[in-house]
Order: structure tokens, then sequence, then C-alpha cells
């Protein structure tokens, strides 16, 4: 049960936290900066965020800055949006799934066509 209880606000703590970063408004968070996934510990107490950023190397360097900066503003509008008893610390990480999807889809099209070239 308690861990039917912590996906419940993990999902919350995504969708609220996607609103909040939506709003901000500093230059450095691209528009496409997507939250992936939340994590929340079991006591409320931190929340590891995955984040995916669209841009060079350089500008998520930038943007996770950024956004590590602003995690007290986030942090104050999140605890006026969720009825929590804690609001939870939060701990922004880069997170590279989309672009390691994106490349094994590449590896494979590419696989495929060869195997296409061979079979005529």
């Amino acid at each position: 049960m308690a861990a039917n209880r912590i996906n419940r606000i993990n999902e919350e703590v995504r969708r609220e936290l996607s609103d909040v970063l939506r709003d901000l408004k500093d230059p450095r968070v691209p528009m496409m900066t997507s939250v992936v996934s939340v994590s929340v510990t079991p006591d409320l107490r931190y929340a590891t965020v995955y984040v995916s950023i669209f841009g060079s190397a350089e500008e998520k360097k930038e943007a996770l800055k950024a956004l590590k900066n602003s995690a007290g503003f986030v942090r104050r509008e999140l605890g006026h949006r969720l009825n929590l008893r804690y609001t939870p610390e939060i701990i922004y990480k880069d997170d590279n799934s989309i672009e390691h999807g994106a490349r094994i889809n590449e590896l494979l099209h590419k696989e495929a066509k060869t195997n296409a070239g061979e079979d005529s």
C-alpha cells in the first residue's frame, strides 16, 4: 500500500513540476525541457527529478545550473500546489533516455536497411 502512495505522489509531483517549469522565466531554461520522471523518497524529504533538455551539451549544462538555482522558488511553488506534510527538496538529474532510445532506433533502422539490401 505504501508503494502505491509513493507512486501517486511521484506522478503528482511530476505533473505539478512540469507546470511550474513551464512558467519559469529564466532564459537559460529552454522551452524544450520536460520532466521525464520523479522519484520521491518514502519520507517525502527529497525528490530526484529526471529532466530531458533538448540542446547542445553546453546548453544542457547551463539549463541544469539554472534549474538548480531556481530550486527554492520551485520548491515553494510545489508547496503551494501540493497538499503534503513536507515539500521535498528537489535534486535535478539529466535524463538521456530519449536520446538513447533515438540512437537505438537509428541503429535498428540502419541494420534493417543493411539486411534488406543483402536479401535482394
